[in-house]
């Protein structure tokens, strides 16, 4: 409803200037990129780079995870950050690295990065994930995942897939497309409500069923991404079998600890009234 007395002037003043602050508040929010690696020398340049090319994209971040190869040093002279454990110690533990590295690189005076957590194999598709960062920098979601097309050579037959969607599901309610996607863009605060991650190859579902427990928004979003699958030869299957382990891992301690609070709420009412 207009004011009375209110010019049109005045009208577009009172529109343009809020729009105005909101842009200079959009255009202060940065992302960092965080892409944990390990013997990723052929792919993780053109990771990078193309990383570098997303919007508001400031800082780019590889965590080489004990690296047999020279990731490290491709990855910098592609433009990147680089940090490295001296040893191979997880998925899991390269993003605490890379989060925690970001947060010392953060100004105290402006607003913590958006983390973007990407795989270090997209090579040139790594900008497809740009979708991910507006829905979060917006208030949209407090987390985005990324869904991908079919990849051409995957040998999975989607029973781990399988076994982490049912999970999720049982535990929040929500129903994934790809429970297991690591191309993921959260607030600072929805990351460090998620730590310490589940380990291994468990902590997308990990982090998926935390969030949603504790009440931050989560959103798929489609993704024009191709990476290296994992095939039908021996490789793969062992690949896949310790996707699985992980994946129960943490579910199982979800679990356990759900069933932790639901004890410990049944016990409430009766410490707080006792005698009754």
């Amino acid at each position: 409803m207009t004011r009375q007395g209110s010019s049109t002037a005045d009208e577009a003043a009172g529109t343009v200037e809020p729009a105005r602050t909101a842009a200079r508040g959009r255009q202060r929010r940065r992302v960092a990129v965080i892409i944990p690696a390990k013997d990723e020398s052929r792919r993780i340049a053109a990771t990078v780079r193309s990383a570098r090319a997303i919007p508001s994209v400031d800082l780019v971040l590889v965590v080489d995870d004990g690296s047999e190869d020279n990731t490290q040093h491709v990855a910098r002279e592609a433009g990147a950050v680089v940090v490295r454990h001296s040893h191979n110690r997880g998925k899991a533990a390269a993003m605490e690295t890379g989060a925690a590295v970001v947060a010392m690189r953060d100004a105290p005076e402006r607003p913590p990065r958006t983390l973007l957590f990407i795989d270090g194999d997209l090579a040139e598709t790594a900008v497809n994930t740009a979708p991910l960062v507006p829905p979060v920098l917006e208030g949209l979601a407090d987390i985005t995942i990324a869904t991908l097309p079919p990849q051409p050579g995957a040998g999975g037959r989607g029973l781990v897939v399988g076994a982490a969607r049912r999970a999720i599901v049982s535990m929040t309610g929500w129903t994934p497309v790809q429970p297991l996607s690591g191309m993921r863009c959260l607030t600072r605060e929805a990351f460090e409500a998620a730590t310490p991650l589940a380990h291994g190859w468990g902590v997308e579902v990990g982090m998926t069923i935390d969030l949603l427990r504790q009440g931050f928004r989560v959103l798929e979003v489609p993704c024009e991404l191709k990476h290296r699958p994992s095939g039908s030869d021996l490789k793969g299957q062992l690949h896949r079998a310790a996707q699985y382990r992980d994946v129960q891992i943490a579910v199982n301690a979800r679990r356990a600890r759900a069933a932790a609070g639901a004890v410990r709420q049944s016990l409430a009412p009766g410490e707080r009234r006792p005698g009754r």
